[in-house]
């Protein structure tokens, strides 16, 4: 992990409060990087935001050496955040944590199931499964129509299934009832998303091997401060999100 000061090559917003930060990071340090790591950015300059931002990251561009960061709007901090515009400089410390162990995976169908503002790590780990020779299916899911995004994105990895809260798009109802309504099934499922869809996925599918990527907030964000630390399945130990996860074996965390 370091500190990087860079510059922002776009911001857009892609749905509901949702925006897409593209920004130049060089490619010795792009080659780092795995699917499921995350940057922890810097807010302004003064003393108004002291903590710094986790964000997933959600694809990289080896050729054009640019890092494709999504986030959604939930307080001040994210909100100064979107107002940054092309050529304004960026101060995260990347990477951070530990991402999917992807050369331990042998399978030959997975299933990647995102909720909300858990979807964009799901898309770099599988672009990387694709190019694996795995077969990709992914089960989105969001608050309502206007919050979703990346949909098409995934459909170029493979099959693609949306559930919303409000039925304003795709399945009425969540992830865990397409699985369901499609009969889906692989030989590991990676799942992003709030720690109640987490719950409910892991129960759903507690016969099939995981990895849960887990939203925590984070203070330090280096393993420092023990603000996001999650009890094993023994009950025995403690795991930091920042710096042992935010991936971590299905099996080997309570939610």
């Amino acid at each position: 992990m370091k500190k990087l000061e860079t510059r922002v090559m776009s911001m857009e917003k892609i749905a509901q409060a949702t925006y897409q930060c593209v920004i130049h990071v060089e490619i010795d340090l792009l080659q780092t990087i795995k699917p499921g790591q995350f940057v922890h950015i810097k807010v302004g300059e003064g003393t108004e935001h002291m903590l710094r931002r986790p964000i997933s990251i959600c694809d990289l561009d080896f050729e054009n050496e640019t890092m494709t960061l999504i986030f959604k709007v939930f307080g001040q901090g994210t909100k100064q955040l979107q107002t940054l515009t092309a050529g304004d400089l960026i101060d995260l410390l990347i990477p951070c944590g530990n991402g999917y162990p992807i050369d331990e995976i042998e399978a030959s169908h997975v299933l990647l199931i995102g909720g909300g503002i858990g979807v964009p790590p799901l898309y770099y780990l599988g672009k990387q499964l694709v190019q694996k020779g795995i077969k990709v299916t992914s089960v989105l899911g969001f608050q309502s129509a206007s919050d979703v995004f990346y949909e098409e994105a995934f459909k170029t990895l493979g099959d693609v299934y949306v559930a919303t809260n409000d039925g304003s798009s795709g399945t009425h109802g969540f992830v865990t009832d397409v699985i369901d309504t499609a009969d889906l099934s692989g030989d590991y499922y990676f799942s992003c998303g709030p720690t109640l869809m987490l719950q409910a996925v892991e129960t759903k599918l507690s016969d099939t091997p995981g990895y849960l990527s887990l939203e925590e907030r984070m203070g330090c964000g280096i393993g420092a401060c023990y603000a996001c630390v999650v009890k094993t399945t023994d009950g025995a130990s403690t795991k930091k999100v920042c710096q042992d996860g935010p991936v971590f074996k299905a099996s080997e965390v309570q939610l």
